[in-house]
């Protein structure tokens, strides 16, 4: 059987990279109309004519400057895993930016082999591509594809292994004095065995852009020649060009692209106006682009809580209630050690969680669209204003829209971030913005005190999820100013990002997008929480002679050692104070913690809960589960990405004092205000 082949997809941002992906390896991974939604390299595997074909995603870059975590992982794996074939996949829309990153993967001196995609797309804005000329232009193989509509693929996959000797060397005309400069660097690199000859070209051009990446490939600082000559060459062209040697080189590579879209590109003028523009006109307007995108998410919150969770969230609800009756009529004789644990715990507990999953299927839904329609990168685009305005970077802005869905996406995205005290304040920030996780505890609350309340015209429930979601931002912010300010003193950094074409989803890519983040949801459910719901029960019926789940049971005194710290709060009760010690493991597990120290099904735990709140304290509550400790995947990922627990438990700790400190402020302002 022959050996595994690999083929590395390598692209700019939104380029089409993991549709192309998941087409080739029948995979599901997701596809997002914007970009940053590959954050790490993705493999799949593929059979053609007996061959195996192992293929990689590798994060969308616009170029191989390394100097984010994103553009570290694709040049680690090219350099050094050293694939068959790597595929530079092109936007044929943004073919002009898109030609920068395939200028140095050429310099790379690998097998290459260019995928013209979304032809379609571009020949709908009347941008023709002459892939036989570029071809010859660049001495590559070129293929056009279109990977939403399957078209092209074979080809792609039948190009590339037939691809037997590695692209002919590529060197950019520099200039003469700068192509001296670089012969002579590159041959000092091999010659004092700092890289092997066939890297020796590319890694002598980012030494001269100064690139920090190739410093350390080459261990700059131990090979003095090396350095000296590198200092040399690039005081050299700042004195004879006028500009540092990065400008220089980089001005140099626009020029050739130029010459190459002259020669293979041709652009006719439509005759009416882009829809893109058009809508750009308003939704990425100064005054008016940040007041839409809380009116979309106002509009969001208020679909998901009255059609996904009143609507029909209440048939499941009723559902629930049915099993739960008719299961406890056939344990009626049962013990009552076994009876209490199928129904208060498994339906009880796990139940009262899984209530909310057409609330999850909802809010998903619409994400999804909001995504793939290329809308949310207008968001970020946006939000970056109000990023600046406090000093952060704008690209934060994109991990707290990603991580609406889940915050451990949130903080994976900040490797998108060029420098590493912006992805620390990322990191520490993204816990704080209002994750799917928290969406049942407010969806709980909101229906028992919030339902049947109306602001003007809109229920009051939607109004409090989308207050949740604007102070989750709020609070990442100010905590962000304050870290930029203290912790993490830094200077202004620049925020770039594409603004993608909009497109209409396809119904079939919005159903596997809601899915699939659902799924993880049920599951959980059915894990993490069903654990958590045993281990409570234990605690709850133990020790034995007491009152399940009474304020006598080991639950009850450990939950009372801690509800009087709650009471400044409004929810100082034990039964509260277990459920957010639960919830630092899963945040959903809150929901299952009421439902089963409760002991009552879901029909009923909605009406018991106002014995124990009031509006304002359940508010207040709300609060707290919004601000307080990530969870335990949201910890486990902090502490990798930082690859420091001091950090981790920091998050833990300061999110802590923040949560309650607010909870307090919203509960004892309420009074004050006679609420």
């Amino acid at each position: 059987m022959d050996r595994e082949f690999t083929i590395a997809l390598v692209g700019n941002p939104n380029c089409g990279k993991t549709s192309l992906f998941n087409v080739l390896t029948g995979s599901r991974q997701h596809v997002g109309n914007w970009p940053g939604v590959t954050v790490e390299r993705k493999e799949g595997f593929v059979k053609y004519n007996q061959k195996n074909i192992k293929v990689i995603d590798l994060p969308g870059t616009y170029s191989f400057s390394a100097s984010s975590e994103d553009e570290v992982i694709a040049v680690n794996y090219i350099l050094k895993e050293k694939p068959d074939v790597v595929v530079n996949v092109i936007d044929s829309g943004n073919i002009e930016r898109n030609l920068y990153l395939t200028l140095q993967l050429l310099e790379m001196n690998s097998r290459i082999l260019l995928a013209l995609n979304m032809t379609d797309e571009a020949e709908k804005r009347h941008i023709f591509i002459d892939r036989k000329k570029l071809s010859e232009v660049l001495s590559v193989p070129v293929v056009s594809t279109v990977a939403t509509k399957n078209s092209g693929v074979q080809e792609l996959v039948s190009t590339a292994i037939q691809i037997e000797e590695k692209t002919k060397p590529f060197r950019l005309d520099y200039g003469q004095a700068v192509n001296e400069l670089l012969v002579r660097l590159a041959n000092v690199l091999v010659v004092e065995g700092a890289c092997e000859e066939e890297t020796s070209h590319l890694l002598a051009v980012k030494l001269l852009e100064d690139d920090g990446y190739a410093q350390e490939v080459v261990r700059l600082r131990q090979h003095t020649t090396v350095k000296e000559l590198v200092t040399d060459a690039r005081k050299q062209i700042k004195e004879e060009f006028g500009f540092e040697a990065e400008i220089y080189l980089a001005d140099q590579r626009y020029q050739f692209i130029n010459k190459i879209i002259r020669q293979c590109v041709r652009k006719e003028i439509p005759q009416a106006g882009d829809m893109t523009e058009k809508i750009d006109r308003i939704v990425t307007n100064k005054w008016l682009g940040i007041p839409f995108f809380f009116f979309v998410m106002f509009l969001l919150y208020q679909i998901t809580m009255g059609f996904g969770n009143e609507f029909l969230g209440g048939y499941v609800e009723s559902a629930f209630a049915l099993l739960g009756g008719y299961v406890s009529g056939l344990m009626a004789y049962s013990p009552p050690l076994i009876k209490s644990f199928v129904t208060d715990a498994i339906i009880g507990g796990v139940g009262s969680v899984l209530v909310f999953v057409p609330l999850m299927l909802t809010m998903y839904f619409l994400i999804s669209f909001l995504e793939d329609s290329g809308y949310m990168a207008r968001a970020a685009y946006v939000m970056d204003r109000l990023m600046n305005a406090v000093g952060l970077h704008g690209k934060t802005a994109v991990a707290m829209i990603v991580g609406s869905g889940c915050n451990v996406a949130g903080i994976m995205s900040t490797r998108t971030l060029d420098t590493k005290k912006d992805r620390m304040i990322g990191i520490l920030i993204s816990p704080f913005i209002s994750c799917s996780a928290r969406l049942p505890v407010y969806a709980l609350f909101a229906g028992v005190f919030f339902k049947d309340k109306k602001v003007g015209i809109f229920p009051a429930s939607g109004l409090v999820f989308f207050s949740l979601y604007l102070l989750g931002i709020v609070v990442a912010v100010i905590v962000g100013k304050i870290l930029s300010k203290t912790v993490f003193k830094q200077e202004k950094s620049y925020f770039i990002m594409e603004l993608p074409p909009y497109r209409i989803p396809t119904l079939k890519s919005l159903l596997i997008h809601m899915w699939e983040k659902t799924e993880s949801f049920v599951k959980k459910a059915g894990t993490i929480v069903f654990g958590m719901v045993v281990v409570i029960w234990v605690l709850s019926v133990f020790p034995m002679g007491v009152e399940p789940g009474s304020a006598a049971s080991i639950l009850g005194r450990i939950g009372a050692l801690i509800a009087p710290v709650l009471s400044p709060a409004g929810f100082g009760t034990w039964e509260a104070a277990v459920a957010l010690i639960v919830g630092v493991v899963a945040k959903e597990a809150i929901v299952a913690t009421f439902g089963m120290v409760y002991a009552t099904g879901a029909d009923t735990l909605t009406t018991i809960l106002s014995q124990y709140f009031t509006a304002l304290s359940a508010y207040a509550f709300m609060v707290m589960t919004l601000l307080y400790s990530p969870c335990a995947a949201t910890f486990a990922i902090i502490r990798k990405e930082t690859n420091s627990v001091k950090w981790a438990l920091f998050s833990v700790g300061y999110s802590l004092a923040i949560g309650w400190g607010t909870a307090v402020l919203v509960y004892q302002a309420g009074k004050l205000l006679g609420l």
